[in-house]
This record gives C-alpha cells, sequence and structure tokens, in this order.
C-alpha cells in the first residue's frame, strides 16, 4: 500500500525482486524495456538497477526516482505500467512490498534488508559514515581547493559539501553497504546462507 506522501515529495522507490533462474535474459531484456517507457512519463529522475551477486540466488534490486509523489502515480497508473507489469509474469518470482524511502535511509538500505525490519547498529553507520565521508572531504579538498580558492569560504564550502553531498547518496553508500552486507545485516546473511543450503530458516 502506498504510503502517504505531500504531492510535491520527491519519491525513492526501491523493488526487489526474485527472478526464476532459468529466465534471467529474458527479465533482463523486459527491464531494459520498461526502463524505456518509464522514461517517456513526466517527472521520471531514473533507474538503477543492481544485479545479484549471487547467481543461486538471483536477486534484482531496482531503484526508481520521481521529482513528485503525483508523477510518480500517474506512471503507477497508467495503462503502460500495467502492460509491463503483465509482461513480467512468469519472469518474477517473489517481488517485494514496495518501500518508498528518503534521504539516508536509502544509503543503509540493502537487497536483502528489504525482507527484514532490522537496522545495522548504531555504531556500524557510523563506522560506515567515516570510512565513506572522511576519504571524499580529502578528495573534494584535493580536487577543488585551487578551484574555489578565489571564492568566498562559504560559498566554497556549500560547493565542496554539495559534491560530497551527491557522492555519498549514489555510487559510495549503496556500493559500501554491499559491500559490507555480511557485517552491517549479519543475521539477515546468515538467514539467507540457510535458505541457498536446503534449510528453512525458524
Amino acid at each position: 500500500m502506498d504510503q502517504p506522501y505531500s504531492q510535491s515529495d520527491p519519491i525513492t522507490l526501491v523493488i526487489s525482486e526474485i527472478v526464476h533462474p532459468d529466465r534471467i535474459p529474458e527479465y533482463e531484456a523486459w527491464t531494459q524495456g520498461i526502463n524505456q517507457a518509464v522514461q517517456q512519463f513526466e517527472g521520471f529522475l531514473g533507474a538503477e538497477l543492481f544485479r545479484p551477486r549471487d547467481h543461486d540466488y538471483p536477486e534484482y534490486v531496482v531503484i526508481l526516482k520521481f521529482d513528485t509523489y503525483e508523477n510518480f502515480r500517474t506512471w503507477t497508473t497508467s495503462a503502460v505500467y500495467r502492460d509491463w507489469m503483465e509482461k513480467s509474469r512468469g519472469l518474477v518470482t517473489v517481488r517485494s512490498r514496495q518501500q518508498f524511502l528518503s534521504g539516508m535511509e536509502l544509503w543503509f538500505t540493502l537487497p536483502s534488508a528489504l525482507k527484514s525490519s532490522a537496522q545495522p547498529a548504531y555504531y556500524k553507520k557510523v563506522i560506515i559514515g567515516i570510512l565513506s565521508v572522511y576519504p571524499l572531504i580529502v578528495l573534494s579538498n584535493l580536487l577543488l581547493g585551487p578551484l574555489l580558492a578565489g571564492l568566498p569560504p562559504l560559498l566554497g564550502l556549500l560547493i565542496s559539501v554539495s559534491l560530497v553531498s551527491a557522492l555519498l547518496t549514489y555510487p559510495v553508500m549503496p556500493w559500501l553497504t554491499q559491500w559490507l552486507e555480511f557485517w552491517l545485516y549479519p543475521s539477515v546473511t546468515k538467514r539467507h546462507n540457510r535458505v541457498d543450503n536446503g534449510h528453512r530458516s525458524p
């Protein structure tokens, strides 16, 4: 069920899909087709496809972005959208509950985490923040420092912070949290390992 949003709020939608192992090429073609279709709709900002790291567990994650909730609803209630959803029948074995995310919440949302309400421990979030922010600040100072030297200090700082924030949102945080999934979400990772080994989770 859609969560209540202001009509003018930007929307980021995360969808997790388990694809039938024998139909992965068809699914990849389907994602290309629906991506081309959604680009024709007003307010579409972009889509990102995260492919599975483990081919024995083909979980794809799609991140879809619209500038407003109203434009997002126009897409999801359109006949074009319904037609493409119908075409995905038989390709996707499990499609997760859709979750609307905003701001930093998206940084700590992983494919596996979409199935669990568990969140990383606070100290782990702090460590991830340091690991990602510090190198970006150093890089920003090295690259932008000479270019911003003649600007007012506050304006230069604003430009530097904008660059760091943009890189954090994508690609740094999504990639870093995926690489460290085993550490951020150990219980979820263990549960998936048991499922992959043919054991039922308690």
